[in-house]
């Protein structure tokens, strides 16, 4: 008998591997129905849907069974496209739209997407497409001999993806190493780069994804996987890495403008404390003239580290605390996390409880995991009324005052990082466990608070951080790279995860200035300050065992330089609030790889080069590590400007520049226009009237969008904004300023037309009326005008 039952197991074990490791593929298309703007094509072991959300857009979702409900957190653009003509052929179908083509193969069911040209753009592999196992299904691509790969949002490694292969899953990963994956943040996006073409795909299943970019397969396919089997990705075809940027954030959202004052420089640590403490910090900010707009406030403003409330003993009268703030313009900004203490009589536990905001298990027992506040309840942010419940909440710190709001541990994070699969989740009326949940907890909590503040305040744009994500988190926070290391590595590594995540949709980024663990030195302060200048969000941060590591805590010689670099920052700030204006319209990153715009040179996927980047549309930026003093750069075709010199050098070579610590090689593109204004303290105080406009010669016509509003309100929205372009163009050696849009005045009254290596120019003629033109250094020009209304042409 034990015989009998032994060889009875050994049966069903073996099934039951059969059973799991069975490859499942489509087989042969057996037919295909138009479905409202798109095809269903029924094959012999599955179906495919294909709907082309845009011309240029094509949404493929293949299931083995029938099509589930459609639901996404990710997606907002609504279908926008049509097949204009569907060909039946004998061994395949030929869809159609205005900018691309798909070929349906029939036996067996393969893609292949193509440009009008004829260019391949992306296949399915030939042996194999997709396959599932078990669950778990996987698409295969064929992998180019030349396929480089970028993107995926905030993941360590090399510029190009190729060769590697990365898991998607939200993840607290304090002092993270160069090749840590995964971290905070997952948007699982990718652009292919081959042939001389471009392509997007955008996987939108929040499951933990997997992709593999050919890491061992003998550079035959890459690959990505979702464990729930939920084939569900969108093909963009755009003809460019900026025109797929531009459809995926058309498709996944795209930035609010901020507040002004958030592009300025953000004191911050764990933690400032008590109120004296907080008041003397920012006296002190003042007292030596350093620029900066906000104070942030760690865990410790908290009673006992419960959300919502304040810690009695060492901020007793935050309203008037946050008052003589104000009165001295700085913004206060405060962290919150999602763990809601297990405490019976305090107020957000109570609610939580009594109306069912809490993730919970199978049973309804309601979960439990501890961090700060010791055990705690987690809300269901993926529930329409917590968000709002949520949202509403922060009244009791926009009452006194707050106006940023800093979301973290919201992976989501618990001590030991393990929050059991089975626990359970509304998912907006789509009931699911955390597997599905898991990635887009923080985007939906930083949802919450976005609307929530929104709503709170009168008007005023609210300020929000997040350290998690998932695609589309743009819409609603910026996001910044998590709990870094003191090192130069790390500084390296930032530049790069911030790049990374701007090819991704997410504009607003940046790291923890100087690193959050360990103490740096004062060169790699420096240097990393002058490195945060050009980075779109500049806060400094620091864990809470390590020493000092305000501006004026290395020193005298290096408080100056700090002063010096962080004056530069706001001199910058029309040229970059106008970056941050096209990130809201186009979704273009502020920080850019020099992979949108130099996408086929292969220099800048090189090791030593892939940490450089442009900032905004004309300045290149090269990152160096704290101790070197001079770098090796590549600069791009064009002709380039040191921008603190004006020296000239010649694009498409490597050159050795100086790099000292309070320089860091910085350029100017040829024909790139650079407007910049007075030194201020912070974003509350008005410039000088004259605002620079630089621009550098070159040989191509170039044209730059200036912008300003309010800085403070959403009224921009109803055409209360000022907004001017100007185009340069050499080859008829004119300066356009065309004629202003919007209702709003410029707070400028004038500007000084500084003009880089034009020659001995002795004139310029402005509307037809001949002025001549001032020598500022051997290779600058400049002369000051009237800002007029109306367009202004100047000719040379």
């Amino acid at each position: 008998m034990g015989k009998i039952f032994t060889l009875f197991l050994t049966f069903i074990c073996m099934q039951g591997y059969t059973q799991i490791n069975t490859i499942l593929q489509p087989g042969n298309a057996k037919s295909l129905k138009k479905y409202e703007t798109g095809v269903i094509i029924s094959a012999e072991h599955a179906k495919m849907m294909l709907i082309p959300w845009s011309p240029e857009i094509i949404r493929v979702r293949v299931v083995q069974k029938e099509f589930a409900e459609d639901f996404s957190y990710a997606v907002i653009g609504k279908p926008a496209g049509t097949f204009t003509k569907i060909v039946e052929n004998k061994d395949s179908w030929v869809l159609s739209t205005d900018s691309l083509e798909v070929i349906v193969n029939k036996s067996p069911l393969r893609l292949k997407f193509l440009d009008k040209k004829g260019n391949v753009r992306s296949e399915d592999y030939n042996d194999f497409s997709i396959t599932w196992q078990g669950s778990e299904g996987t698409c295969y691509k064929k992998l180019f001999d030349d396929e480089r790969f970028i993107g995926l949002g905030e993941k360590t490694g090399n510029l190009n993806r190729r060769g590697e292969k990365y898991e998607n899953w939200n993840s607290d990963m304090p002092a993270y190493s160069q090749y840590e994956d995964p971290l905070y943040v997952s948007v699982p996006f990718f652009i292919g780069i081959h042939d001389s073409t471009v392509y997007g795909i955008f996987l939108d299943n929040s499951t933990r994804t997997r992709f593999d970019f050919g890491a061992s397969t003998d550079n035959q396919f890459s690959s990505f996987t979702v464990p729930d089997g939920k084939i569900n990705y969108y093909f963009i075809g755009s003809g460019s890495v900026a025109g797929i940027i531009k459809d995926y954030t058309w498709l996944t959202g795209r930035m609010k403008l901020p507040p002004y004052w958030s592009l300025g420089y953000h004191q911050c640590r764990w933690g400032y404390y008590p109120e004296s403490e907080v008041i003397s910090l920012a006296s002190k900010f003042r007292e030596k003239k350093i620029p900066c707009d906000a104070i942030w406030m760690d865990i410790d403003y908290m009673d006992e580290y419960k959300i919502f409330t304040w810690n009695d003993e060492k901020f007793p009268k935050p309203s008037d605390m946050i008052s003589k703030l104000k009165t001295m313009d700085f913004h206060l900004v405060t962290i919150v996390d999602p763990g809601i203490k297990v405490e019976p009589g305090y107020s957000s536990y109570d609610e939580g409880v009594k109306n069912d905001y809490f993730i919970k298990y199978p049973n309804g027992k309601l979960y439990v995991g501890n961090v700060w506040p010791g055990r705690c309840h987690f809300p269901d942010f993926t529930k329409e009324s917590v968000r709002k419940w949520w949202g509403a909440s922060f009244r009791a710190l926009t009452d006194p005052g707050v106006d940023g709001f800093w979301n973290d541990m919201n992976e989501p994070s618990v001590w030991g990082q393990n929050i059991p699969s089975i626990v359970q989740f509304d998912f907006d009326g789509h009931p699911t466990s955390i597997n599905e949940a898991h990635n887009v907890y923080g985007l939906n909590m930083a949802r919450g608070t976005y609307e929530g503040t929104k709503a709170l305040m009168n008007g005023k744009r609210p300020f929000v951080l997040t350290r998690a994500g998932y695609a589309g988190i743009q819409r609603y926070s910026a996001v910044w790279t998590g709990d870094n290391e003191a090192t130069d590595d790390h500084l390296m590594l930032s530049a790069r995860l911030v790049n990374s995540l701007g090819l991704s949709g997410v504009a607003f980024t940046g790291p923890d200035l100087g690193g959050f663990m360990g103490t740096p030195t004062k060169e790699l302060f420096l240097r990393w300050l002058s490195l945060g200048i050009y980075t779109p969000f500049l806060r400094n941060h620091s864990v809470v065992d390590s020493k000092d590591k305000e501006p004026w805590a290395f020193g005298e010689s290096a408080e100056a330089t700090a002063i010096s670099l962080l004056n530069q920052r706001y001199r910058l700030l029309p040229y970059l609030y106008s970056a941050f204006y096209e990130a809201s319209r186009t979704g273009m990153p502020v920080a850019r790889s020099l992979a949108i715009d130099y996408t086929f040179d292969e220099k800048v996927y090189w090791y030593g080069y892939q940490n450089e980047y442009l900032f905004g549309d004309n300045i290149l930026v090269a990152p160096v590590v704290s101790t070197q003093q001079f770098a090796k750069v590549y600069l791009p075709e064009g002709n380039w400007y040191r921008l603190s010199t004006g020296e000239k050098y010649i694009g498409n070579s490597e050159v050795i520049v100086e790099a000292p610590l309070d320089d860091l090689p910085v350029f100017a593109k040829g024909s790139g226009i650079i407007p910049l204004q007075s030194v201020i303290q912070n974003t509350s105080q008005k410039p000088s009237p004259v605002i620079e406009l630089h621009i550098y010669n070159g040989t191509e016509k170039n044209s730059f969008l200036y912008y300003e509003d309010d800085g403070i309100t959403y009224k921009y929205e109803n055409g209360d904004f000022y907004s001017r372009l100007i185009i340069f163009d050499p080859l008829k050696k004119e300066i356009i300023l065309d004629k202003p849009e919007g209702s709003r005045v410029s707070k400028f009254e004038s500007f000084l037309l500084i003009m880089h290596d034009f020659g001995d120019l002795k004139s310029v003629n402005v509307n037809g009326k001949n002025y001549a033109i001032g020598k500022r250094s051997e290779g600058e020009r400049s002369i000051e005008f009237p800002l007029e209304k109306d367009r202004i042409n100047i000719s040379y």
